[in-house]
């Protein structure tokens, strides 16, 4: 993180390439990645090791399992159709470093970049590597599980500032569901004999439609402010465009 940190902040180049030092993904496919960046309007391609030999090559099978879930999982989230959110191996324009702010620190900041290319329109190209297994006496840092709650609370947390209406809709929604479902039985009740037996549940009913309300109203006010983000982050693209092209004079 730190160092994909300085690499963003610290160096200006045309296309920027992204990979693992660890001899699992082939050199041979930078050029088409960057030929893609320089010459065809990508703003990030993407080192597609799934659909080629990724789950023959991977001998851990729960990470087979984590990579399939969070790729589903944010492409059900965000609609969007990226074909290997966890790779290494990446390259990436200008204005993609230049607007992309670093926040997570571990194996996290892959589903990151994923999701702030997604929601920021920017175009995502996909090229198939041919994905080795590491090599023997090679140990992988990534933690299964740990790691892999990590990324899942990342993708609840990002979800949550890229799309707080449908994040706090959602749970408005269960409250409101709970709500009625507690609220049914004395409605029911009361028909019948004319008696409300059990006031603490009526109280407590009306204290989650309350919450559920306050929810859905604070998932609206967050989603206005997240489209005066866009306004301003097109705003902040066009000066990183103009000094993009600056840069390409000197």
């Amino acid at each position: 993180g730190n160092v994909i940190r300085r690499m963003f902040r610290e160096i200006d180049a045309e296309c920027y390439i992204m990979t693992d030092g660890d001899d699992t993904y082939p050199a041979e496919s930078a050029p088409e990645m960057v030929d893609m960046v320089l010459n065809k309007g990508c703003d990030m391609v993407v080192g597609d090791r799934l659909s080629s030999t990724y789950f023959e090559e991977n001998k851990r099978p729960f990470h087979n399992f984590g990579n399939d879930i969070v790729r589903k999982s944010i492409n059900f989230l965000f609609k969007s159709e990226i074909k290997d959110i966890m790779t290494g191996y990446r390259a990436f324009s200008y204005q993609f470093v230049k607007t992309f702010p670093v926040l997570s620190k571990g194996f996290e900041i892959e589903t990151e970049m994923t999701i702030h290319a997604v929601d920021k329109n920017m175009s995502v190209g996909n090229v198939v590597i041919q994905y080795r297994d590491r090599p023997q006496g090679s140990e992988s840092k990534l933690n299964t599980v740990s790691d892999g709650i990590k990324v899942l609370k990342t993708i609840a947390r990002l979800f949550k500032s890229y799309k707080p209406f449908q994040f706090f809709g959602i749970i408005s929604l269960l409250l409101l569901i709970i709500a009625l479902a507690f609220f049914i039985p004395i409605l029911i009740t009361y028909s019948k004999t004319g008696l409300v037996p059990k006031i603490p549940t009526l109280l407590s009913c009306g204290f989650l439609s309350v919450v559920a309300i306050q929810t859905f109203f604070s998932g609206t006010i967050l989603q206005s402010l997240r489209q005066k983000e866009k306004q301003d982050f097109e705003m902040n693209l066009n000066n990183v465009y103009f000094k993009m092209q600056q840069l390409l004079k000197k």
